[in-house]
């Protein structure tokens, strides 16, 4: 038995360089690997490729990598909800590809499964277009989008054992378990670690064998990206 744990965030993310391509997993705030993302902000590694659906919100998540200029380029699906992350892109001084978020999802999908490339229909007629290979199929029209894969994947999971086994919860299964096959380097940070065995295997939505390394995260602030409520009749 190959135990994959590590005691903290900072020993998970060793190996992590300037210039390398990480994936990084969460929906909005939803299921996105806190700690991790706390250490390569104290790290200040820089000029990452980061690939994540979105880029949290300028105080929280990946918008605090993008606060410290570490991000490079983005490759996601949604910019709404993080201001700098609009100002750097409409500045130039980010590169940013914006992908649909179906495409998005699927061309993770593919990297994990070792397919390089598929047809989608898309951005089909729109920007999304342009320098890619279009082809028809059944009278409708497909674009050619390639895999997307990483040097290190980094996943949020709410338990875990040592062999590198999750379940997550609820709208954190998003696109973390995309995310935890594409990468060359998996880490898993859990809100529980439990021990080897104890959970069901018919619940388990990632196998060990796609992590190489886990730890049980801290202090979770689980925050809640808009929050609007009915005023009280």
């Amino acid at each position: 038995m190959i135990n994959k744990t590590v005691k903290n965030a900072e020993l998970a993310i060793n190996g992590i360089q300037d210039g390398m391509t990480l994936m990084l997993g969460g929906f909005g705030l939803c299921g996105i690997p806190e700690n991790c993302i706390d250490e390569l902000v104290k790290a200040g590694i820089k000029g990452l490729t980061c690939i994540s659906n979105n880029a949290g919100v300028d105080d929280f998540g990946l918008g605090l990598l993008l606060k410290n200029h570490q991000i490079k380029k983005m490759i996601s699906s949604y910019v709404g909800e993080n201001e700098e992350f609009e100002r750097q892109l409409l500045s130039g001084e980010l590169e940013v590809d914006l992908i649909p978020q179906g495409t998005l999802a699927e061309r993770l999908r593919a990297g994990g499964a070792g397919i390089p490339a598929f047809f989608t229909p898309a951005g089909y007629g729109t920007e999304i277009q342009q320098g890619k290979e279009v082809r028809e199929f059944n009278g409708k029209m497909y674009l050619l989008e390639s895999w997307l894969k990483a040097d290190y994947a980094i996943v949020k999971a709410w338990k875990g054992d040592a062999l590198g086994n999750l379940i997550y919860r609820e709208t954190a299964r998003n696109f973390n378990p995309m995310m935890a096959m594409a990468g060359k380097i998996t880490i898993a940070e859990v809100e529980e670690l439990v021990p080897v065995g104890s959970l069901d295997p018919d619940q388990i939505h990632t196998p060990g064998i796609f992590i190489q390394r886990i730890f049980q995260g801290v202090n979770y602030e689980k925050r809640i990206e808009q929050k609007t409520v009915r005023k009280r009749v």
